[in-house]
């Protein structure tokens, strides 16, 4: 123990004495630990926001909307989930709670000379439930208003930022196209996802919407379905997905047109995307360690060349092969692990800096296995390439060692 204690006193002292040469050696290492925390920190709160908009959907909920490969619609092919679909399934597929429509619409909305351009969701009450869009003031939209078909509408934060609306809103009015609706509600702030403000939004009666697209061709909606009580999801999917092939007249064989889709399955495929490009970001920061690593080689390489008569010195009072490697090997983890540990501090404070600049991340968190991850990263590397220069500091022949110079 007193021996380890001597060693890291001593590498510390040596550290300090080649302050410009310490930092610039560690370089590579605060670097690359810098760029794989803040890669991780900025995914990890990512992740974190996905899964919580994606929880409120619960296990039982089934999502269908249309769905096209790239190419395909790159060839003007167009896919469309319809209201006869949702007709469809209500009817004919059991197992179902609950069935809701989703419009979505861009529109401009006016008031008093302010203008701004507003996605609006046209659904019913069931929405609320689904995916929490519940109003800090007022109320939601309600069953009375779907079938009635009212202008109503439950508005973003956003939005009346933009349109310099303060205070209360519930009561006011405002125009979306060239239609008046009245606010009967001011939607709680949901924040951002991939770079969207779904502040920047209003919900709307889905009658309401229809009128409003103001088109006679069938809108191209997306259907959210509540399971009931005891249901199989995998069989009431499967009862969908039979019927909408039937439905659009697919060829067997053809591939589907539409999607039916789970919360789970939504996060599961955003958690993998996130998880490979973490690997792969951290494969290629990798390299950068490595470089760190050959320069610190480099570096304790020629400090044994400069301290040849401090080695001979010690050897002639009595230090061992062991002593000696043992030395040489801290100074090394040491210089790598005080690498690292800036190379965190650093990387954490990037990916709060760029959360500023861009909220879409959700948040930056560094979990504890990637902390200890990149400290212990570090002090390999430095234990690595500390071998060599070590295991040539403790050859050196403390007669030749004490001539030298």
């Amino acid at each position: 123990m007193y021996l380890l204690t001597e060693s890291l006193r001593s590498a510390l002292i040596a550290i300090r004495a080649n302050k410009l040469r310490s930092v610039l050696t560690t370089l590579g290492i605060v670097i690359g630990v810098a760029a794989v925390v803040a890669v991780i920190a900025l995914l990890q709160g990512f992740s974190q926001a996905l899964n919580n908009q994606f929880s409120g959907l619960g296990s039982n909920t089934l999502i269908v909307q249309s769905y096209l490969p790239l190419q395909e619609q790159l060839a003007g092919k167009v896919a469309k989930v319809t209201p006869s679909d949702m007709r469809a399934i209500a009817a004919q597929v059991p197992g179902i709670a609950g069935i809701s429509p989703i419009l979505p619409l861009n529109a401009r909305v006016t008031r008093q000379g302010q203008s701004t351009l507003s996605s609006v969701l046209g659904s019913t009450p069931v929405l609320a439930e689904s995916f929490g869009y519940w109003p800090s003031r007022g109320r939601f939209i309600t069953r009375e208003d779907d079938l009635r078909n009212r202008r109503v509408a439950v508005i973003g934060a956003s939005v009346l930022e933009h349109l310099h609306m303060h205070g209360d809103p519930v009561g006011e009015y405002i125009q979306i196209g060239s239609t008046w609706f009245r606010i009967v509600g001011e939607q709680h702030k949901l924040g951002s996802m991939f770079g969207q403000d779904r502040d920047n939004q209003i919900i709307i009666p889905y009658g309401a919407a229809l009128a409003l697209n103001g088109t006679p061709a069938l809108p191209n909606i997306a259907i959210e379905i509540k399971l009931a009580p005891g249901a199989n999801l995998d069989a009431v999917r499967g009862r969908i997905e039979t019927l909408l092939r039937r439905l659009h007249h697919l060829k067997p064989g053809a591939a589907d047109n539409f999607k039916v889709g789970t919360a789970a399955q939504l996060m599961a495929s955003f958690n993998a995307i996130l998880g490979n490009i973490t690997l792969i970001a951290s494969a290629i920061v990798g390299i950068s360690l490595l470089v760190g690593g050959i320069g610190i080689m480099n570096i304790m390489l020629v400090s044994v060349t400069e301290r040849t008569r401090e080695i001979g010195i010690l050897k002639s009072l009595g230090a061992t092969r062991s002593d000696i490697l043992m030395q040489f090997l801290i100074e090394a983890a040491t210089l790598s692990l005080l690498g690292g540990l800036i190379g965190l501090i650093l990387g954490y404070g990037v990916g709060l800096l760029v959360l500023h600049f861009v909220p879409a991340f959700g948040g930056a968190s560094v979990p504890i296995w990637a902390a200890f991850l990149a400290i212990g990263f570090s002090a390999a590397v430095g234990v690595v390439f500390g071998i060599a220069p070590a295991a040539r500091a403790a050859s050196l022949d403390p007669i030749v060692a004490l001539s030298y110079g």
